[in-house]
């Protein structure tokens, strides 16, 4: 097992990463100080880990919430189920949540426990890649809006993340690839030699390759848990890891939740976001091109979906990095240096939508 911190004072915790960390009661135990917790899932984890994780859980009294899978779920009405089956369970303040399953199961069940009682513990028990480097880890907590996605949400961190990497052995193939963006990302913001190292161990990635999980979502973590650190609330610095997002996002809006999957409308995202970054006279024509390569062949979209930039440019004025009435936008500077801005002209990020090749 390979361990690290998220170093917020009095609000520290740890991140477990390693093979059987799910069925490990000892990881558990710290956090049940109340002798009460609530499992909440999704209908396609809940058979193949709910038993094991309830197992690990002991003799605490618990309720088992499992919901629909899919982004549709995070919405007002899943919420307020949610808090419906928290309230008959009897629940206290000092109750754990534990959310196991993917991005969608930790940002509305951690939305729920910053909100419920004005708040309780949760712990995230991470299933997918995506939420094993990313969503997981950072407290952040939300559910969607028509118009916009995450639009309702707030910091919670968890009290600790229990990311097993023998989950993705489950994992569909299209969900591991949209998971392998958000690893990306990483890299093409942050972390040029990991960009190095990704383009020669993305087929191990696709392979599932144990080790190289394990080196990717702690390679991850690492980054996220420094930026974490030091900008928990995105004030700053935490918003480079919104890389793609601001074009992704409004793909996703765009588009109705869940027919891009989150990763593969980051992907296109990223594409626009480096045309972008060319067109504003910092990426090189032949990096644009080291990004589209390594997202293809992580079998990743590098075109966005048939829709006017009109259309796109609405939805990503209501993005949650916009200040004083101007988008913004995580640009790169290089590869491995991301640089916030918001001073681009809506006619260069047309220009940047158009170039990205579209879907039919």
């Amino acid at each position: 097992m390979e361990s690290l911190r998220v170093e917020l004072a009095s609000r520290s915790y740890p991140i477990h990463i390693g093979a059987g960390l799910i069925t490990r009661a000892d990881l558990y135990a710290p956090y049940l100080v109340g002798g009460a917790a609530a499992l909440v899932t999704n209908d396609v984890v809940a058979p193949i880990y709910l038993a094991k994780v309830k197992q690990a859980l002991g003799n605490a009294r618990l309720a088992e919430i499992v919901l629909p899978d899919g982004e549709r779920s995070k919405s007002w009405r899943a919420l307020e189920q949610l808090i419906d089956q928290l309230v008959a369970a009897r629940l206290g303040r000092d109750a754990l949540v534990v959310a196991l399953g993917g991005g969608v199961i930790g940002d509305l069940a951690g939305f729920a426990a910053a909100i419920y009682q004005r708040g309780i513990a949760f712990l995230q028990v991470p299933t997918t890649l995506l939420a094993q480097v990313d969503s997981s880890v950072g407290g952040k907590t939300a559910i969607d809006h028509p118009q916009g996605k995450n639009l309702i949400g707030a910091f919670h961190q968890p009290c600790a993340v229990l990311a097993d990497v023998t989950t993705l052995d489950t994992l569909p193939e299209r969900e591991l690839r949209a998971g392998l963006a958000e690893v990306i990302k990483y890299g093409f913001a942050l972390d040029a030699p990991f960009v190095d190292w990704l383009e020669k161990n993305i087929e191990q990635l696709l392979r599932r390759e144990r080790e190289a999980l394990v080196y990717a979502v702690k390679r991850c973590c690492e980054l996220k848990a420094r930026i974490v650190a030091a900008d928990e609330r995105e004030a700053g610095e935490r918003a480079l890891l919104n890389f793609g997002h601001t074009f992704g996002h409004a793909i996703e809006a765009a588009t109705g939740y869940g027919a891009w999957l989150h990763g593969e409308a980051i992907a296109a995202g990223m594409v626009m976001a480096a045309e972008l970054s060319m067109l504003t006279g910092h990426l090189k024509k032949n990096e644009v091109a080291r990004v589209r390569e390594l997202l293809g062949r992580a079998g990743l979209p590098v075109a966005g979906p048939a829709l006017a930039p009109e259309r796109l440019m609405e939805l990503m004025a209501l993005d949650k990095k916009a200040a004083k009435g101007r988008t913004r936008f995580v640009l790169l500077e290089s590869i491995g240096r991301a640089r916030l801005r918001a001073d681009i002209e809506p006619a260069a990020v047309r220009r940047a939508i158009v170039a990205a090749p579209q879907q039919l």
